[in-house]
């Protein structure tokens, strides 16, 4: 039996918000407080940045939904870039997300996953006499290999399981999510009531002796915040697959942000009410620990632990399912048109790109071995924040190039939101050449190596 040709449209609204939502909401709402606090050293600053971080993402959503009601398809700024910029420029988008961005997502999402099932059962340690090994003391693929196992194997179910169909995957995604909010919720409120709670402790802009707060700080800061809020322009990758799509893809964009920003702001607030910042900071210290287990310890003791895990492990494994999901449709896409590898067009008899899900989950696999959780997630904020600079650029490129081109939604405050999302843009990623300089050398590398992939691809389409 043929496989066929197309994908089809099968999600409304609904299911895309749905998407959105799962697509984001993954572990840095768990654990990046951690490491904002050890940049900050302030509770009060910490919710700023959540809430700078939350609201220059709605910029550059409510930038890219412009685009994503004009020009929506399956491949999200794949197909974007093209009629921005070039087929190059377009390519290397792709590419980048493969090798430096989405692929990386899925990493470190089921990093997290992993910590969590070790932190309930405790696997004993595997080849553990191989840790200290490493490529140009970078890289050490056997530090924490037996939570790295977990990881990958996490990976490769959910690569099958998304391989059997779309719409169910969807639903999946929706059912996990709703275990997820309201678990998010319930700590929220028991640790806001609770009587180790202060709320006025997390709205504190003191930083407890440690000086002034720098510019190149809050940057620094929301690195980890962008971690957590990173994903949600992931729903333009299935616009091919959308329903009314020139409408609903937008409208999901900016009400699924909004409920994020808001879920993320009540989490945080609780979190800094219970724990002190210099508990914080020890967390972030230790290295293995994540916030949110210990200040839920802090006022449910041992039981509690048991919870705030459970509810990690629904969070991460829907996180990277959705993520999975969604990102294999770019390489699907540039790969029809002969500019990846050619077994990644195919569409499998369940009407979903099954190749390029495969071929994603070896790449993820490999980049689980590559690296820790902070590392791969500070690299893959700044390859973002390169290619979400230049969507939003495209706004601008695209009110001239195709002034009479129906736009379904036109960008609240242009053009001031769209000028203000670039040049943070700019910022960021500056900042994270000098602050983490080792992440974004990685970042700009995996992205050079595309070039010369460009060439061959190309002569071998000839």
């Amino acid at each position: 039996m043929d496989s066929p040709k197309h994908l089809t449209r099968t999600l409304g609204l609904g299911l895309a918000i749905v998407l959105v939502l799962g697509n984001v909401i993954g572990s840095g709402i768990f654990k990046k407080v951690a490491p904002m606090a050890a940049e900050l050293h302030s509770s009060g600053w910490i919710l700023l940045c959540w809430l700078i971080g939350g609201l220059i993402t709605m910029f550059g959503a409510i930038s890219n939904a412009e685009i994503a009601g004009m020009l929506a398809d399956t491949g999200g700024e794949y197909v974007y870039y093209k009629k921005i910029y070039n087929k190059f420029f377009s390519y290397l988008y792709g590419w980048s997300n493969f090798a430096a961005i989405k692929s990386a997502a899925v990493a470190s999402i089921a990093y997290v996953f992993a910590e969590s099932v070790q932190s309930l059962i405790h696997f004993s340690p595997v080849l553990s006499s191989l840790e200290q090994w490493n490529i140009f003391g970078i890289f050490y693929p056997f530090s924490g290999f037996n939570v790295k196992l977990i990881a990958i194997a996490l990976i490769i179910i959910l690569t099958w399981f998304n391989s059997l169909g779309l719409r169910s995957g969807a639903r999946f995604s929706f059912i996990i999510l709703l275990l997820v909010v309201t678990g998010i919720l319930v700590i929220a409120v028991a640790g806001g009531t609770s009587g180790q709670a202060n709320i006025s402790n997390a709205f504190s802009f003191s930083t407890n002796g440690a000086g002034p707060v720098t510019f190149s700080a809050v940057f620094t800061a929301m690195l980890a915040a962008f971690w957590a809020y990173e994903g949600w322009n992931t729903i333009g990758f299935l616009g091919g697959e959308i329903k009314n799509a020139n409408r609903n893809l937008p409208l999901s964009l900016i009400i699924g942000l909004f409920i994020v920003i808001l879920l993320y702001l009540i989490a945080n607030t609780a979190y800094l009410s219970v724990m002190s910042i210099p508990e914080m900071e020890a967390v972030n210290s230790a290295g293995n620990q994540v916030a949110a287990i210990e200040v839920v310890r802090s006022f449910w003791g041992e039981g509690g632990i048991i919870f705030i895990s459970i509810l990690i492990l629904f969070s991460t494994l829907g996180c990277t399912h959705a993520t999975i999901l969604s990102n294999a449709r770019t390489p699907f896409a540039m790969a029809r048109e002969g500019l990846f590898f050619a077994p990644m067009a195919k569409i499998n008899k369940h009407n979903v790109p099954g190749n390029a899900l495969w071929y994603q989950c070896v790449w993820a696999c490999l980049l689980v071995m590559s690296g820790s959780f902070d590392q791969l997630t500070d690299m893959l904020i700044f390859a973002a924040f390169i290619f979400y600079g230049a969507t939003t650029l495209g706004v601008f490129i695209l009110r001239k190039k195709m002034p009479d081109a129906k736009r379904p939604y036109k960008v609240w405050g242009y053009p001031v939101i769209p000028a203000l999302f670039i040049i943070f843009c700019i910022g960021l990623i500056i900042n994270t050449v000098y602050a983490r300089t080792r992440e974004a050398g990685i970042g700009l590398v995996l992205i050079l190596i595309g070039i010369p992939f460009y060439w061959w691809f190309k002569r071998k389409k000839k």
